[in-house]
């Protein structure tokens, strides 16, 4: 699939060259990834776009082309609703949003006391760094959370008053060292986790423990547009210094958000 992204693939093409039929290749990837096929190639033509937005220099037109899209508009109608912004908005702040606001259709307010709960720990050899976790009401991550959370690190997390419904939770952390690699390099290593569907009552309370792994070729892409890790980092940093009464030189550009989750935007 990344090695043909620009051509107009059928999951008919894709049974082929696997050697299924239709059916069963699709039943197998959906089974492995949790996502249709022709799903999971429209996350990474938008994963694809969204790098060389920031990478390349090239206009939206010939990006939409490029990853495979006839229509400019189609492609930029859909890249908003999965990423958070426009592809332009997307380049001007070179690939991060300011905040991650949550779907307002599911605005705290309701009556549900339903709570998931859990730990979010790294897996061995991972490097620690901001973690996002959210609410989905996919397998891929995109568009707006039901709810979500900026942890600081690995650790606890809690979404309160959680709506009824079939969500998913997933979980992303991409390391905050100084020294690694660009944001948007795609050798940078990124680590996910996901657990679900999770069917949501009124007033349950579900606990779920995630477990970050670096990410495989076979996970869907996260589309959300997410907060600057080295932003975070810088202000942690800063925010350290003046707890010790030393002076920064480094700018505190972002703060940490609380590790509890809130209904308002995460940011």
């Amino acid at each position: 699939m990344r090695e043909h992204l620009g051509e107009q693939l059928t999951v008919d093409d894709m049974a082929r060259a696997a050697m299924f039929s239709k059916f069963h290749f699709t039943r197998i990837f959906r089974h492995t990834t949790g996502v249709s096929p022709g799903r999971f190639l429209s996350a990474l033509r938008l994963q694809r776009a969204k790098h060389l937005l920031v990478s390349t220099s090239w206009n939206v037109a010939d990006i939409s082309m490029y990853v495979g899209y006839n229509s400019v508009g189609t492609f930029s109608s859909r890249f908003t609703r999965s990423v958070g912004m426009s592809p332009t908005t997307y380049r001007k702040r070179s690939g991060f949003a300011r905040r991650i606001p949550t779907d307002p259709r599911f605005a705290v307010g309701h009556t549900s006391t339903a709570k998931v709960y859990g730990r979010i720990s790294l897996g061995a050899g991972q490097a620690p760094g901001p973690v996002f976790a959210g609410l989905f009401p996919n397998r891929v991550p995109e568009g707006q959370p039901v709810r979500c959370a900026i942890l600081a690190g690995p650790g606890a997390y809690q979404f309160d008053a959680v709506p009824p419904g079939t969500w998913y939770l997933l979980a992303q952390s991409v390391s905050d060292d100084l020294d690694e690699p660009a944001p948007h390099d795609p050798e940078r290593l990124v680590s996910v986790a996901s657990h679900g569907p999770l069917t949501v009552h009124k007033d349950r309370v579900i606990r779920t423990d995630l477990r970050l792994q670096p990410a495989r070729a076979l996970d869907p892409p996260v589309l959300l547009a997410l907060l600057d890790a080295r932003e975070l980092a810088l202000g942690r940093t800063a925010a350290r210094a003046e707890t010790d009464h030393l002076p920064s030189i480094m700018p505190a550009t972002a703060q940490v958000p609380p590790l509890r989750a809130s209904d308002r935007s995460a940011a």
